[in-house]
């Protein structure tokens, strides 16, 4: 929710930003994608954290450290501090993603995992349904700060849920052993209302990887093709979630419409994640990613035809947000369960972290091209290439793996 909440944040407070500081479309390119550096840096050198010191401590200290980051933002006095700032929001969504997906992923039963981490996903599109609506409210009456501070608000009054609530990771305790390893695992087995035990089993094969192993596991094909498709999954995403509420309005739509299309496309996210939850219980996750990543692509090209017609665009918005919004959810139901539980967070910290650069670069150079001219429909029939790319490697993904 945080991740999804933090987007739209950005996404909707753009206009009033470009305003109040006479920016060019470039540099609202290099807002959207600031916060994305960071999530992108926070996943890559936080996920390793967590498989070191544990998956709980680096989430509450990554959702403490996004939350600070988005009450500065609502205070920046200028372009370089806003975009500072961004990026500090970005190291603490980046650094919760990961661990908060590994911990859904160990915790799950093995029959509903892809299920529980298709249902995990559904919070970024709830997150951006709510801001986006909070904001589409409260930015015409109290500015584009506003938007900020009601993000930074929720992200600090959910700490403390945090600190009560949220367990350990069995498997980091079982597999790292850190001091107290026994206690701790014992209480979580009284939680879930399983017998107490009187020693940690047994390291399992593997728990102990060393560097090289570790290493040899993150960089084998299949992890290269899985990032491939991280990558240009998100450059895809992150195109339109950053930029459809803007991009209607410069296609001749009003700023309420164009904020109306935001929350819409969040709405059909909140669909699409949910929907691939429920599908994911009887058909096979890597199909049904392989399906909505082709739909993105079909969609998209839609929408880049439809965009000036209210109507029509709203309507195709909806579904954009449903199709590619399960595509996302897909990409965390097959990603944790490809990597053993001692490198499982590292390996999913560095798959967002290398599909966060893709969504770093998409915002930015989609500025780029509108400065030098660029038409809104052309840049969204350009977003098609990446989704056909995701699905080319997520094809070649589900004939690689085992039966």
């Amino acid at each position: 929710m945080l991740d999804g909440f933090d987007i739209l944040a950005m996404s909707f407070a753009a206009s009033g930003v470009k305003s109040s500081w006479q920016l060019l479309d470039s540099q609202l390119g290099q807002l959207f994608s600031a916060g994305l550096v960071g999530m992108g840096v926070g996943s890559l050198l936080l996920g390793p954290c967590a498989d070191r010191w544990g998956r709980r401590n680096v989430i509450l200290f990554s959702v403490a450290l996004a939350g600070a980051g988005m009450l500065g933002s609502a205070a920046a006095r200028g372009f370089g501090d806003l975009r500072a700032l961004r990026v500090v929001t970005g190291l603490g969504i980046g650094g919760t993603i990961a661990s908060a997906a590994v911990i859904v992923s160990e915790y799950a039963p093995d029959r509903s995992r892809r299920a529980a981490l298709g249902t995990f996903a559904t919070g970024y599109s709830i997150g951006a349904f709510l801001g986006g609506s909070l904001a589409a409210f409260a930015i015409p009456r109290y500015g584009w700060r506003s938007a900020f501070v009601i993000g930074g608000a929720m992200s600090l009054l959910l700490l403390p849920v945090a600190w009560r609530r949220l367990p350990e990771s069995l498997d980091f305790l079982l597999t790292r052993r850190p001091r107290s390893a026994l206690a701790r695992a014992n209480v979580l087995l009284r939680a879930m209302r399983q017998p107490p035990v009187g020693e940690l089993p047994p390291p399992a094969a593997g728990d102990a990887l060393g560097l090289r192993a570790q290493l040899g596991i993150l960089t084998t094909p299949s992890t290269l093709l899985v990032w491939t498709m991280y990558f240009a999954t998100m450059a895809g995403f992150y195109f339109i979630v950053s930029w459809t509420p803007h991009m209607l309005k410069e296609a001749g739509l009003s700023a309420t419409q164009g904020l109306t299309g935001g929350v819409l496309l969040n709405l059909g996210g909140t669909i699409g994640c949910a929907g691939y939850a429920v599908a994911a219980v009887r058909a096979d996750a890597h199909r049904l990613l392989l399906a909505s990543l082709i739909g993105s692509a079909l969609v998209i090209y839609a929408f880049s035809l439809t965009m000036t017609h209210l109507g029509a665009a709203l309507w195709t918005a909806l579904l954009l947000g449903i199709i590619s919004n399960a595509a996302m959810a897909g990409l965390y139901a097959v990603g944790p369960p490809l990597y053993p539980a001692a490198v499982r967070a590292t390996g999913m910290g560095w798959a967002i972290g290398i599909g966060r650069f893709g969504a770093i670069l998409s915002p930015y150079w989609s500025g780029v091209l509108r400065d030098q001219g660029w038409q809104p429909a052309a840049l969204y029939t350009l977003f098609v290439a990446p989704f056909l790319v995701a699905a080319l490697a997520m094809l070649v993904i589900g004939r690689a793996r085992p039966a």
